[in-house]
């Protein structure tokens, strides 16, 4: 039976125990499922062609020799063959393939093939989700075949454009635009119309990345407190609790003095945010909604990995969606300063609370990738919690790797993609280095400190704002992600600051090394900045 039957049945033990019960696992429990899983795999993935333009010619027997035999690996390992789309080469038949930008100004996509025991993992842990969504303490939810979906994804061959299908074979969740209008409309369409037709049946959920949640919250907010929400016509067409709660709450925002919010018109059940930077919405989307998001964690090659529960403190991975391995940060910088240095992995009974890890991951079922370094970084938060009664380590979600810029879930700027930007632009930059910061509102920027060659600031009058006027365009130009912040959005996520000419010799001079480019740590940037004074100024 599917979680309809169950839940018309009123079968909601066994509901949990199917979907959540990997929350009652042992430590030792939790790594059998692991290892028997990855046993699996470590035999697919090696008699693949894909695996042999790895391991060239090696055939590993056990866990212990898969993980001496392949290397870390990064995208650039697969991408001859994904990006070829060849079938015979993959570990396991693909039934669909799930796209993303790779890397702005340089790669344009990068592609994962999924399996149908992938796909099957996939929607048990979607519904996973769904259910915790809800719940407010172990074995207790609140999901119906009835309820409403605000659509706040992106449609395929994008990861989310999953989460409806996957859901559709379990239960008949209505999404609002419904699934097959929606992927034809735009973003500010699909807004309009699902906000349209909430405001007639009702609304139960919502899921999306966290600023875009946070966008479509605002424009709900907008919307729902005009005029149009006001008029008899429009109040005809909701059902009736729909339309006396509209009166109710306009009502009451009029006596309060402050503008109407979503949770004045809707009740949400459950509330999902995927995607980076979470931090900095969530308070906003909880005081918006009257709901705290629970945060999950999915990626184009991993699909969904993790997921918080009723606690909200802390991500959960699933076991049966792929292998953990975990990098500890100092391992990770030191290999990026030195690429000839190997990083030793820790996996999930050997992790310690309080580190930060880079995540590694080899997807199970059939997957593709292998000790694939996806890019994020996560905190082990614990390794078990009284509250929700678990086991087994809980993680938060950190960033993206310090030499990938990601700003709100949208971009990857790298280090490449910013010499383009400067090479294209045509700008006299001697020195620069880029830094994720963040602004009182707790929103993400990318900070730009530039140094310009000397004879450039002698002979022109170039600011900071003509230099951020200029590099947004580039950035614009080549990144069709950095294009969409602005678009659906609203922010502009660039700051520049000019520095004084000899910044970055006189940092080198002082320490004995260059400055890292990207993301380099705060107190190295603050360093740079108070060496202000012991450089020469030219006007």
């Amino acid at each position: 039976m599917n979680l309809k039957e169950k839940l018309k049945n009123h079968q909601y033990k066994e509901i949990w125990q199917q979907y959540c019960g990997f929350l009652d696992l042992t430590m030792d429990g939790y790594m059998k499922i692991q290892k028997r899983l990855m046993e699996e795999q470590i035999q697919l993935w090696s008699n693949s062609g894909l695996g042999q333009s790895i391991l060239k010619g090696k055939h590993p027997g056990t866990l212990e020799e898969f993980r001496q035999m392949v290397p870390l690996t990064e995208y650039e390992d697969y991408a001859d063959i994904l990006l070829a789309k060849q079938p015979h080469m993959l570990p396991g038949n693909p039934i669909i393939w799930i796209q993303t930008t790779w890397e702005g100004g340089r790669h344009p996509i990068k592609v994962a093939p999924y399996t149908r025991s992938m796909l099957d993992t996939y929607r048990n842990n979607v519904v996973a989700c769904l259910i915790l969504s809800t719940s407010t303490e172990k074995g207790k939810f609140d999901v119906a075949s009835t309820d409403k979906f605000l659509y706040g994804l992106a449609p395929l061959p994008y990861a989310t454009g999953l989460f409806p299908l996957a859901l559709g074979e379990d239960i008949d969740i209505e999404f609002l635009p419904p699934v097959e209008e929606a992927v034809n409309m735009t973003f500010s369409e699909r807004n309009k119309a699902g906000f349209k037709m909430a405001m007639k049946q009702d609304l139960g959920f919502f899921f999306g990345l966290g600023s875009v949640a946070y966008a479509v919250s605002l424009s709900l907010s907008s919307v729902a407190g005009s005029r149009g929400t006001q008029g008899l016509s429009s109040l005809l067409k909701c059902k009736p609790h729909m339309a006396f709660r509209v009166i109710r709450a306009k009502h009451r925002c009029r006596q309060e003095g402050r503008e109407l919010m979503p949770k004045d018109l809707f009740h949400l059940k459950g509330f999902m945010v995927a995607g980076t930077d979470n931090q900095c919405y969530k308070d906003d989307l909880e005081r918006l909604w009257g709901i705290r998001p629970m945060e999950l964690f999915a990626g184009t090659e991993p699909s969904i990995i993790g997921t918080e529960t009723w606690t909200r403190k802390g991500m959960y991975f699933f076991p049966d969606t792929a292998f953990y391995e975990f990098i500890p940060e100092t391992d990770m910088i030191k290999n990026y300063e030195d690429p000839s240095y190997i990083p030793r992995t820790y996996l999930m009974d050997e992790v310690r609370p309080g580190e930060k890890y880079e995540l590694v991951l080899t997807i199970l079922k059939g997957g593709a990738f292998a000790r694939y370094r996806c890019g994020d970084m996560y905190r082990c938060v614990g390794l078990e919690n009284r509250e929700d009664d678990t086991r087994i380590p809980r993680f938060e979600y950190v960033d993206r790797v310090p030499w990938i810029i990601d700003i709100a879930g949208f971009t990857r700027i790298s280090e490449n993609g910013i010499r383009s930007v400067m090479k294209l632009s045509g700008l006299p930059v001697e020195n620069w280095a880029a830094a994720k910061e963040y602004n009182e509102q707790k929103r993400p920027y990318l900070h730009l400190y530039v140094e310009l060659k000397q004879e450039a600031l002698v002979s022109q009058a170039i600011s900071s704002e003509i230099l951020k006027d200029l590099l947004s365009t580039y950035f614009k130009y080549i990144d069709q992600d950095y294009r969409d912040l602005k678009k659906i959005l609203g922010m502009d996520p660039l700051e520049v600051t000019i520095l004084r000419c000899g910044s970055f010799g006189a940092f080198e001079r002082k320490y004995g090394k260059k400055l890292r480019q990207m993301n380099p740590p705060y107190y190295e940037l603050d360093e740079l900045l108070r060496m202000q004074d012991h450089t020469k100024v030219y006007r």
